[in-house]
């Protein structure tokens, strides 16, 4: 029989700027076992991880294995103990201008300097080549890193990270970039390391999934321990209402708005990637569903509506005019916004404080003459919109960095609402969002309806399009399969459409 290892985190705190993001934490997961770490967003769970991967070394307490001190100062330490960690910022994780091979072997391509090793290419894509197809992922090992969609780099680096063997391997936010089977294939690799005698450290806002997966689950709010407790133990509800502090409310808001004029109309459109002959309309108070699983289109039909990509054929009309945005500043000026998949790579300026994040999107709202900034006047806009938001921020200059997941995607739609768009465009927005901002995005978007603008939800959660949305679009292999009226249709049917049913 197989002896578990025991880890240990004692009393575990640590300090940022204005922020004391953790107070005398305590945590123990054991080999063998799928353990849950959640909590809302700026619970503390991705600093905890942090902190036992390496990434911040300016903590107190302990961390130990079996009963020996484990002196984790850098990820190098934590690596030497046997600790992998995947990331839920894939791009910061990736060489993008490295190959897939040279990804997934990393630590036998780079040295400690950085520096390129002499070595056999041929056995190195090979060995890589294996990785990928225990994960079953069909993924040439020398194509560029810099090629790949973002469920291809969460891929790559699942696949780096069980290249060597180690005692526990933390998971953060694994399966949001995931379609159905990709999350099946990833289950089905923690269920064989679990076998395996490796511990899974799994954070994640999906409920269902963790019920599906773990063994246990820890609960943590506002920077504290609240909870231990066995899976089979407990229920969704008792974990949220841990989480929270509270019991849930309903998550989606009552609308009841009428349909205006239509704003957005798109006929036949189709770009240099995968989009083919897309029409869709999208009217005043309108909440328009994009629905699809992973790589059906739905971000770029986004991206190209807001500039980001080429248009090959057809056309795209605003309030009756006909536009075709060649870049995103001539698709705000056209009253288009956009809150992209990938906040921290596209939609926020991390090294940025709250403020200018929330008002760079309108800046001419806030110069005086001669294009001078008008600092008070900025300041005084951004704290109405952290309050109206419900941002959780010391203040507004605090880095975004340093906030949350729910708190940045906050901004990253905030900074819109100042702009006056006619249309938002939404790309999965509540993807790493826990159920209560989860909860206060919806309601950020029925009040954008409310005020007449037209919607375009896209995501991979039907739930989600379901709850919110009052007219849907289900893309498959970059088409319109499907349109659906919401209060006639289920998220069966939608998945239907969504697999390429006919």
């Amino acid at each position: 029989m197989t002896t578990s290892i025991t880890l240990r985190m004692n009393n575990i705190s640590i300090e940022f700027p204005g922020v004391k993001a953790l107070n005398d934490v305590n945590f123990v997961a054991k080999t063998g076992r799928v353990h849950a770490l959640m909590g809302a967003n700026g619970a503390g769970k991705s600093t905890l991880m942090k902190i036992l991967s390496g990434a911040y070394n300016h903590y107190t307490g302990e961390i130990t294995l079996d009963g020996q001190t484990l002196p984790i100062r850098t990820p190098k330490d934590a690596q030497n103990y046997g600790i992998q960690t995947v990331y839920q910022e894939v791009d910061t994780a990736l060489i993008s201008y490295l190959t897939v091979g040279e990804n997934i072997m990393l630590s036998k391509t780079i040295n400690e300097s950085g520096q390129k090793l002499f070595m056999n290419w041929k056995s190195l894509h090979t060995e890589a080549s294996q990785v990928l197809e225990r994960l079953n992922v069909k993924l040439s090992t020398k194509k560029l890193v810099s090629e790949l969609t973002l469920a291809e780099k969460q891929m790559v680096l699942i696949a780096r990270a069980i290249t060597t063997d180690c005692k526990f391997l933390i998971l953060d936010e694994p399966t949001a970039p995931l379609s159905q089977t990709e999350t099946k294939e990833l289950f089905r690799i923690v269920n064989d390391l679990k076998e395996q005698n490796v511990g899974i450290i799994f954070i994640s806002h999906r409920l269902p999934e963790i019920f599906e997966l773990c063994d246990e689950i820890t609960v943590m709010r506002n920077g504290e321990f609240i909870s231990n407790e066995a899976t089979a133990a407990t229920s969704q509800n008792r974990v949220v209402e841990h989480m929270l502090g509270k019991k849930l409310e309903e998550q989606f808001p009552t609308l009841n708005i009428q349909a205006g004029q239509t704003v957005l109309e798109v006929n036949q459109l189709s770009d240099s990637t995968i989009l083919r002959n897309v029409s869709l309309k999208a009217a005043q108070g309108e909440i328009i569903g994009i629905a699809g699983l992973v790589g059906a289109g739905k971000t770029e039909l986004c991206k190209t509506l807001f500039g980001l990509s080429t248009i090959t054929s057809g056309e795209i009309s605003l309030n009756g005019k006909k536009v075709k945005p060649k870049n995103p500043y001539e698709a705000v000026k056209n009253g288009l916004a956009l809150v992209p998949e990938e906040r921290r790579k596209e939609g926020i300026l991390v090294q940025e404080s709250v403020s200018t994040n929330l008002t760079i999107a309108s800046l001419g709202k806030f110069t005086k003459l001669f294009s001078f900034l008008d600092r008070k006047s900025e300041k005084k806009q951004a704290d109405e919109l952290i309050t109206s938001l419900g941002v959780k921020t010391p203040s507004a200059d605090t880095l975004v960095q340093n906030l949350s997941g729910g708190n940045q995607q906050k901004i990253a739609i905030g900074k819109w609402l100042i702009t006056e768009a006619d249309v938002y465009i939404f790309d999965e927005p509540t993807k790493g969002v826990d159920v209560g901002a989860k909860k206060d995005i919806f309601e950020l978007i029925a009040g954008l309806a409310q005020r007449g603008k037209a919607i375009l939800y896209a995501s991979s959660e039907t739930s989600e399009i379901m709850g919110i949305t009052s007219r849907l679009y289900v893309l498959y292999d970059g088409q319109v399969a499907r349109e659906l009226t919401t209060s006639e249709t289920s998220e069966e049917e939608i998945l239907y459409y969504s697999a390429g049913g006919k």
